[in-house]
């Protein structure tokens, strides 16, 4: 195998790789045809490559660059995790933008905001990098239709019944209060989230609720948002949560296209206005300040555009190889 290039970023202590070169770009005449031949094509073996043990690890997340879906777009990406490629990532929209602004990919002046547009699997997001004397601050971006989809769906698990809500922000997922089953959104009770969290997600991944409207390639549950209420005033809604997605990842960031999915369900409960901000915390205590630009309706489904603000730092530079001797060839996975 070639040298493998990638510049790495955290978001909010979530990690993501961007594989700059070595990569096999699939064919696809959009971002989610290509993420459906890297499903099956080459491109499997180096995510496999970089998210597996010894060059990752369980929760690991990044990205291959792609060409977007026309000229209107700066970048294309496809997500990838442990178990393969994701259709939205948040956290990883806000890193990507921040690299595209640092290594002068995307013009920027070196104060003030400059627009990024990324086509993802999910569609087009915007982001807004938000530069003060060169260096970037933060980066908010603006999201795909976002929308419930089904409230109060009941799941049994060992620990007794819950109701799950399930929303959509680039990706479905399902949320659930952890305080409904005895839990809290803590490190203390990682294990039991984790283990609960994919109890649910598979639980409801064939539901009719979990089934995108208009193209079922979007279709199944991504991952299992549990919260916690911390405080609410007139300006701020803050909430704790803890994202467990694929099958059993954990995410250390408030998950970005999770945040989006949260805002939809808050905004139909009457929680949440243009007027006011989600303060959404992770189980690390990192942040995302998310926000409802404005609502409308697609045929007869209320959806609202949202807004989710982070910031990203990089990590490392790196160029992985594979030895062809090597007997454990592109990597293992212990969890």
């Amino acid at each position: 195998m070639n040298s493998l290039r990638t510049i790495d970023y955290h978001t909010a202590g979530e990690p993501f790789r961007i594989v700059i070169d070595g990569a096999p770009v699939p064919d696809g005449d959009t971002i989610l045809d290509r993420r459906a031949n890297a499903q099956t094509g080459d491109l499997d073996d180096v995510r496999a490559l970089l998210c597996n043990e010894p060059r990752g690890h369980a929760d690991m997340y990044g990205g291959f660059l792609v060409p977007p879906n026309d000229s209107d777009g700066d970048l294309g990406v496809l997500f990838w995790h442990k178990d393969g490629f994701s259709t939205a990532c948040g956290h990883g929209t806000i890193a990507l933008a921040t690299y595209a602004v640092d290594e002068g990919l995307v013009f920027a002046e070196e104060s003030g905001d400059t627009n990024v547009v990324i086509d993802v699997p999910s569609g087009r997001v915007t982001a807004i990098v938000h530069r003060a004397e060169g260096v970037v601050e933060h980066v908010r971006f603006v999201n795909v239709p976002s929308y419930v989809m089904a409230t109060a769906v009941p799941v049994d698990t060992d620990l007794g019944s819950v109701n799950a809500d399930m929303s959509y922000g680039g990706a479905i997922y399902a949320s659930v209060r952890a305080s409904d089953l005895g839990l809290s959104v803590t490190p203390e009770d990682l294990p039991e989230l984790i283990r609960i969290g994919r109890h649910i997600k598979w639980a409801l991944n064939d539901h009719e609720s979990a089934q995108h409207p208009t193209d079922p390639r979007l279709s199944g549950v991504y991952g299992t948002i549990w919260f916690d209420d911390i405080n609410d005033s007139d300006s701020v809604l803050h909430q704790r949560n803890c994202t467990i997605f694929a099958d059993g990842e954990v995410d250390r960031s408030p998950c970005g296209s999770g945040t989006s999915a949260r805002l939809a369900l808050l905004h139909s409960a009457g929680r949440l206005s243009p007027a006011k901000t989600l303060l959404h915390e992770s189980i690390i205590g990192t942040h995302f300040v998310g926000s409802i630009l404005s609502s409308t309706m697609e045929g007869a489904r209320p959806v609202v555009i949202t807004q989710v603000q982070g910031s990203a730092f990089r990590t490392g530079e790196h160029s992985f190889v594979l030895d062809p001797r090597d007997p454990i060839g592109t990597g293992f996975q212990l969890r």
